[in-house]
């Protein structure tokens, strides 16, 4: 019973970190699907707000990507409904024909919306909660300062454009859009940094800290060159700006798919070590099984040998008969003399005859 209790809480272990594991890898799936949005939101969004209205088709495909994994994952994950209604605010995209403003409104609405399906997939796979330190480092990462920084500067980029043409009021208030981005984008920058950094400090992984230090060294030089285009406190470079903001989004995107590629490569190598597991619980009770039916065999067979020794040790050919029964006639407390023994009826008559 106590190999049995104890194989059941093993088992319950093993079950319930094999479930998590599996919900967390369908996780990375969903996000690895929302990473090419992110940047084709960016896009679109550039795109409106130089007047074009078209679609990009990257965007065509990003948003057929993520309908697809939805379909697979959204009612185990919880964001059918949240992708949904983000789909119909990307299609009223191209109906905007406001000014650039409003138009640039429109599409701040649609990247928090697309931030918020992050927070929900994040969330409702546990990959905020994981158990090792390098996978939910890595999880905040990839889903919080990543997006985050890829959408906020693209709205820096854009916004430079918005400030330089605009005067007066207007630009007051754009300026200090555009400064609170900064703000959002430094602060962004520093907290990947140091998740990304946490991960490889904390992590058995042998390809995490070469893959990551490429795609961080790439993605910190993009930072510098878009913050020298910004020019914190004067007026932003436009120019700069936009191409430092083209290189960035390639080393961000770079810099996602390695991220979310070593988070599946170490969910997948726990799934191989609890697998394993498994099998040696298996094993196990197994091996507890067949040493307590040898038990029983044991026992029973020590039983049947203890019950039959008595018949063994008879006399062979040698019958049982009841040695108390005596000749007919025969008085139980009748006194039977023994062997050489003279009864005192029998000495009293050879007296006499003497």
């Amino acid at each position: 019973m106590p190999a049995g209790i104890l194989f059941v809480r093993v088992w319950g272990d093993v079950s319930d970190s094999d479930d998590s594991t599996r919900l967390e890898q369908k996780g990375v799936e969903y996000i690895t699907a929302l990473s090419p949005l992110v940047s084709a939101l960016a896009e679109a969004q550039t795109s409106a707000m130089s007047g074009v209205n078209a679609t990009p088709g990257t965007l065509t495909a990003a948003i057929a990507g993520v309908n697809a994994a939805d379909q697979r994952l959204g009612a185990e994950l919880g964001t059918s409904d949240r992708w949904n209604g983000l789909k119909q605010k990307i299609d009223l995209l191209s109906k905007e024909t406001g000014s650039p403003a409003a138009v640039f409104g429109a599409h701040v609405e649609v990247t928090e919306l697309a931030l918020a399906l992050y927070e929900a997939v994040r969330d409702n796979s546990d990959l905020l909660h994981d158990p090792d330190n390098d996978i939910a480092h890595l999880a905040e990462a990839v889903a919080i300062d990543l997006p985050t920084t890829v959408i906020q500067v693209s709205r820096m980029g854009d916004l430079s454009q918005l400030v330089d043409k605009a005067t007066g009021r207007q630009r007051e208030q754009l300026g200090a859009q555009f400064a609170a981005a900064l703000v959002t984008v430094d602060n962004s920058v520093g907290s990947l940094t140091d998740n990304l950094q946490e991960a490889v400090d904390d992590t058995n992984s042998s390809t995490l800290s070469g893959n990551l230090v490429t795609g961080l060294d790439n993605f910190r030089r993009g930072i510098e060159s878009f913050t020298r285009g910004a020019n914190p406190g004067g007026v932003p470079n436009v120019a700069t700006m936009a191409t430092a903001q083209s290189q960035l989004q390639l080393s961000l995107a770079n810099l996602s798919g390695i991220t979310n590629r070593e988070m599946s490569r170490l969910l997948e190598d726990r799934l191989d070590t609890l697998t394993y597991r498994t099998i040696e619980a298996l094993v196990v009770a197994s091996s507890m099984g067949l040493l307590a039916i040898a038990a029983i065999v044991v026992h029973l067979t020590g039983r049947r040998r203890s019950t039959a020794a008595p018949a063994s040790a008879r006399v062979p050919g040698e019958t049982t008969r009841d040695m108390t029964v005596g000749t007919p006639g025969w008085e139980p407390d009748r006194h039977v003399p023994a062997h050489g023994e003279v009864s005192s009826s029998r000495r009293e008559r050879s007296g006499a005859l003497r």
